[in-house]
């Protein structure tokens, strides 16, 4: 087939995922690639495996600093009709070509990229997750709280709904386009048809079993890890509480290994470690074999972010033999099972804290664990298996075939 790849991400799991599909796929396939400048182009870089890469400048309009900051839905007005017009250009060179089938992935700015408005040729499209007002979380953060003045006025600011009105008609607009909907999880598949009335088919991300693998001769530090970027999201305040509950003699240092971090939040949560006296080390832009050995130092992975869509750090750790415990919340649920490669648990620190304390006080408990979380993925989260997957849903939707319905 020939194949229109288009992305436009940042670094992160999403990014990461369409690395180990294109990799494959540019196999077997002819593949050429559409994205933006502002694209983060050299992690997991795919431009070794493509054709030709299209990279066409964009340049967001710049934001205004208070007083005038309520001019900004203006300017992000403004990005919208930039984005439309690229959308048209990007659109027009994919049916220009000849293409079999468009594979799109989100786009920076407005998630649903907006060619899948204009574009002729069949388009499917992958939602790494859930969009829209009903999934914004209120993260009560102190660092993050606004003023009451501030809130009133965001209350009373007729600008605000109309840009976001007009920016979820434009991704409605473009999923309705599409071929076909493909989601990372059940979560996000539940998610989008309860909130936007449209049906997703599930295709499972992998795990690169030759990136993330035990290393047996690394000895084990007394400390737990979690992955993701440094954000409220990511639920790190939750798990230095549920740590603190843990008696000093047995505590365990808490990892947190980010691939990018918000300064205020930082600040946060380095004083809330202080304050509740958890050893907390915050390791930056690890490149994979550097990852590795991190989860391989680890005696088990702690991951609680807030409705996770999916979360590829879980399945990374069970590749390098460690054990879990996550909040049963999002995708999480769909990778962790329960007393058979970790815990799964509410949110509730004192719970979460018992998961942890059973694991790290029962070292044969950990192991066996640990040895079946290893299993598990070999068996039923490799990459080859999901690009297989992938790979049936682009012929379908190249030869015409609606894998899917929806309904708007």
């Amino acid at each position: 087939m020939r194949i229109a790849l288009y992305q436009n991400l940042p670094s992160g799991g999403a990014k990461r995922a369409v690395y180990e599909w294109v990799s494959r796929l540019a196999k077997v396939h002819h593949l050429e690639a559409f994205t933006l400048s502002i694209a983060d182009h050299d992690f997991c870089d795919i431009r070794p495996f493509v054709a030709t890469y299209h990279n066409l400048d964009y340049e967001p309009h710049r934001l205004f600093r208070s007083p005038l900051g309520r001019l900004n839905q203006l300017q992000r007005w403004r990005d919208l009709d930039t984005l439309t017009q690229l959308g048209r250009r990007i659109a027009q060179n994919i049916d220009k070509k000849g293409f079999d089938v468009v594979f799109a992935n989100p786009c920076l700015g407005t998630l649903i990229p907006l060619f899948l408005n204009f574009v002729q040729t069949p388009a499917v499209y992958y939602l790494h997750e859930p969009f829209g007002q009903q999934m914004t979380h209120q993260l009560q953060y102190p660092e993050l709280k606004l003023n009451s003045w501030r809130e009133r006025m965001n209350n009373y600011d007729p600008l605000i709904p109309l840009y976001y009105h007009r920016l979820n008609d434009l991704r409605l607009d473009s999923l309705r386009h599409s071929t076909s909907i493909l989601a990372n999880s059940q979560f996000t598949q539940q998610q989008v048809q309860c909130n936007h009335n449209i049906n997703a088919q599930v295709c499972y991300y992998g795990v690169n079993n030759q990136s993330f693998y035990p290393l047996p001769d690394t000895p084990k530090e007394n400390s737990v890890i979690s992955v993701g970027e440094l954000t409220p999201r990511k639920g790190f305040e939750f798990l230095i509480n549920s740590l603190a509950l843990i008696p000093d003699t047995q505590r365990p240092c808490l990892k947190l290994v980010c691939n990018m971090e918000d300064p205020n939040h930082r600040r946060f949560i380095e004083n809330l470690a202080n304050q509740h006296q958890v050893n907390l080390q915050i390791l930056t832009q690890l490149n994979t074999d550097q990852l590795r050995l991190e989860y391989n130092r680890a005696r088990l992975c702690v991951y609680s972010p807030v409705a996770e869509p999916f979360g590829l750090v879980p399945l990374e750790a069970m590749a390098c033999g460690l054990p879990v415990v996550g909040v049963a919340e999002g995708g999480v649920r769909e990778s962790v099972i329960d007393g058979l490669n970790g815990f799964l648990v509410e949110r509730d620190a004192a719970k979460f804290a018992v998961a942890v304390t059973t694991l790290l006080t029962a070292p044969a408990l950990c192991t066996q664990y640990g040895y079946q979380a290893r299993q598990y993925v070999l068996e039923k989260w490799t990459w080859d298996r999901s690009t297989t997957q992938l790979e049936q849903f682009l012929v379908n939707a190249s030869i015409g075939k609606k894998y899917i319905g929806r309904e708007m």
